[in-house]
């Protein structure tokens, strides 16, 4: 199969400059309120899930071994990059690659986490979700704005990473957020501005979806816990449906082609 290279720019030069300057201004805005916001320190009270219940030896149980589909879809991804070069354009492959290490870095980081639960732990879950969502970002980049984007795999994979030092050394999550939370915001107003140069253009905001209901299971934790009966508990259907949201990452990759 001839490699999937990414089409030309289907917008009109003014039309994609006219975007570009709106993503640029977004950005600038949702970063300039980042930086004038008081340091926001990491609440003891977060390592405090509901479920803590045990299970062969293994302390929160589930909230731990949840985290395998992670695993699974990053070595799947991996996997599909090693035997399938040819079907992702070349300057897209890093990127997806440091995506699936790090959903695989992701299974590990977050069991050893949930395992016993504190901020020390905590950084080991938080590096590698940072480099992972900074590379995806990179991608969306490179396929909806212009290739070039992919440049910015390590720089932005760098800030992801830095971005969890600096709340572990200083206790301030401004950082972190900013990496989290800045491409869930831009994601969806690029796939709104930029055309697809692939099929399966939908995908994207399947898997964004995806993210946003993990972050709301993530805060309904007890809620779901006490209400849903089935001895489940928010935080760990959140790992399924993050899990979901890169499994239609991977989907994505497999089955599309290019417009």
């Amino acid at each position: 199969m001839t490699a999937l290279r990414p089409l030309p720019d289907d917008l009109p030069c003014v039309t994609w400059r006219r975007h570009t300057l709106l993503l640029v201004g977004v950005a600038a805005v949702i970063l300039l309120t980042a930086v004038f916001v008081k340091p926001i320190q990491q609440p003891l009270s977060y390592h405090a899930f509901h479920d803590g219940r045990a299970f062969l030896g293994i302390p929160n149980f589930l909230n731990v071994v949840s985290n395998l589909p992670f695993l699974a879809i990053g070595l799947m991804g991996l996997r599909w990059l090693q035997l399938k070069p040819a079907d992702l354009a070349p300057e897209l492959r890093a990127p997806y690659a440091v995506v699936f290490a790090g959903l695989a870095a992701t299974a590990f980081g977050s069991a050893y986490y949930h395992w016993a639960p504190d901020n020390h732990t905590l950084v080991w879950d938080r590096l590698p979700i940072a480099v992972s969502f900074m590379a995806l970002f990179a991608a969306v980049l490179a396929e909806r704005v212009t290739i070039k984007a992919a440049r910015l795999l390590w720089p932005l994979a760098l800030f992801g990473g830095a971005s969890v030092a600096y709340w572990y050394l200083v206790d301030d999550l401004r950082p972190y957020l900013i990496a989290q939370f800045l491409p869930v915001l831009l994601m969806p107003l690029i796939l709104w501005l930029y055309p697809a140069r692939y099929g399966r253009g939908l995908d994207f905001q399947i898997s964004i979806g995806f993210y946003a209901l993990a972050k709301a299971l993530e805060f309904l934790d007890g809620p779901v816990y006490a209400g849903l009966g089935y001895g489940l508990s928010g935080h760990t259907l959140k790992h399924f449906a993050a899990a979901g949201g890169a499994w239609w990452i991977y989907r994505m990759l497999v089955l599309r082609k290019r417009c």
